[in-house]
């Protein structure tokens, strides 16, 4: 599936009027951030000096905890249509053509059958320039959303009441300046906001260099029903085989050594010897190197600039954790952001985001330096994607359609025990906490005792949670 971006009018740069957000990037962490801040009706600017977005694979995973927001925005459908239909594990094999005798490897993510039980939805096998365009148009499509591409960020600067923001057209070089009351920087390992605000970043010396090729060829006539995330193959030398989205699009990574020896036609014949088929058809698209590199930004914030996704932490390829970590960073930041700006917490609520957000991109940036980083178990690895969100219960008398999770808001919200007669809503205001002084808005949901009590909001005060469903522990 292609999706088609249509421009829409948007104003000039150069305005009067402060953003309350600039975010600086539009990959993952960027887009992530814009949309969350946009649905809470928060006016953001979102720039990017590339023009469209690389049309190079890159991640193909999508976690279970960045699926279960992609459904909650409307877009699963959407994001899935992109994608195959596979099982998230890794099968080793000798080649393809023998992947009936392969082994499947957990790589850390749930299998169908474990997702059923732990959410309404389930990770997905996606490119991640699919992922991106979804997100795009649908940030695009938000009114409180301005979206540039084409502009480059150049200079920050500190004002008595936030930022000033030099922005450089890429085509024309014309410079535009405008002001912001919070700044993101998610403009990747090189982010120049990270350069811009003096904060160091500690990486690792190159581990493994290696290339991968896109191309197209009809693999799944070979694999029949041996669908997996990626396929671990060893002849005639070890390599990786992973789909990349519908018309038969797959990426062959391998080592560099290898790569420097061979043209497109003999990388073609490479292809074939790791699928098993000398008549194989494969039309060869592009090359890319790449290195496994990790990195960790000194801290995540200066005042009111941010840092996220790859300009904040970098993780090698492997486990798959850089998209989704990136991801979860724009979505932590845009709640976050959107309750302050609109007086719902005052800003002690944003030392949480580096006190949260950095343990779990630790955790991923030691895994990716494992060289077994690859095969963990979901056992081990899902509670750095889910972050304490409260679990997943279907709802009865909704015939599976509606799910503890769906009762979210963005503000708190409050699941107490009462009859089972159906949901039923009021609305309150929050008081004061041990972090912040609240005024969010409190919406109360009534829940059939049986699933009250799975989700420990049977007692006399029920279970008061985040937008990101995490439960809320205060004092007041």
């Amino acid at each position: 599936m292609t999706v088609t971006i249509t421009p829409r009018p948007t104003a000039p740069l150069a305005t009067t009027e402060p953003w309350p957000v600039v975010i600086v990037g539009a990959g993952p962490a960027g887009l992530a951030g814009g949309i969350t801040l946009a649905r809470a009706g928060i006016r953001v600017l979102v720039v990017n000096h590339r023009t469209a977005v690389s049309p190079i694979p890159r991640a193909t995973v999508l976690s279970l905890r960045t699926m279960e927001h992609l459904r909650d925005w409307g877009l699963e459908a959407a994001i899935r249509a992109g994608g195959n239909d596979v099982e998230l594990q890794m099968l080793t094999t000798r080649t393809l053509a023998e992947a009936r005798h392969g082994t499947p490897i957990d790589v850390g993510y749930p299998t169908r059958s474990a997702s059923a039980s732990l959410s309404p939805t389930r990770p997905a096998a996606v490119p991640q320039d699919h992922f991106e365009n979804v997100l795009l148009d649908h940030l695009s499509g938000l009114p409180a959303a301005q979206v540039e591409r084409g502009v480059a960020f150049e200079r920050l600067s500190s004002t008595p009441t936030g930022y000033e923001v030099t922005l450089r057209d890429v085509a024309t070089g014309a410079r535009h300046v405008t002001s912001a009351r919070y700044v993101i920087g998610a403009d990747g390992p090189r982010s120049l906001v990270r350069q811009q605000v003096g904060i160091a970043v500690q990486a690792t010396i190159p581990q493994l260099v290696a290339q991968s090729v896109v191309f197209h060829a009809p693999l799944w006539e070979v694999l029949g029903d041996q669908r997996y995330l990626l396929y671990a193959v060893e002849s005639p030398t070890p390599g990786t085989l992973l789909p990349a989205g519908r018309d038969d699009r797959w990426v062959y990574s391998f080592p560099t050594e290898l790569a420097e020896s061979l043209d497109h036609a003999q990388l073609a014949e490479q292809i074939r010897l790791a699928v098993g088929v000398p008549s194989l058809p494969v039309r060869m698209g592009a090359r890319n190197d790449f290195t496994f590199t990790a990195a960790l930004a000194d801290r995540f914030r200066h005042g009111g600039v941010f840092l996220a996704g790859d300009a904040a932490h970098r993780a090698t390829p492997r486990g798959g954790t850089g998209l989704n970590n990136a991801f979860a960073d724009g979505f932590d930041l845009g709640w976050k952001l959107s309750w302050v700006i609109r007086g719902w917490a005052d800003e002690t609520l944003l030392d949480t985001y580096e006190a949260e957000r950095r343990p779990i991109a630790e955790h991923n940036v030691e895994r990716s330096l494992d060289p077994l980083g690859s095969r963990r178990t979901a056992r081990t690895e899902l509670p750095f994607d889910l972050t304490g969100r409260i679990a997943h219960h279907w709802l009865p008398g909704h015939g599976d359609q509606v799910s503890s999770l769906d009762l979210l808001t963005e503000g708190l919200t409050r699941l107490a025990a009462g009859p089972a007669d159906g949901l039923r809503t009021a609305y309150g205001r929050a008081g004061r906490s041990s972090a912040a002084h609240r005024t969010a808005p409190i919406v109360d949901q009534t829940l059939d005792r049986r699933t009250a009590a799975l989700l420990g909001a049977d007692g006399p005060s029920g279970l008061l949670v985040r937008p990101d469903g995490v439960p809320w522990h205060f004092s007041g």
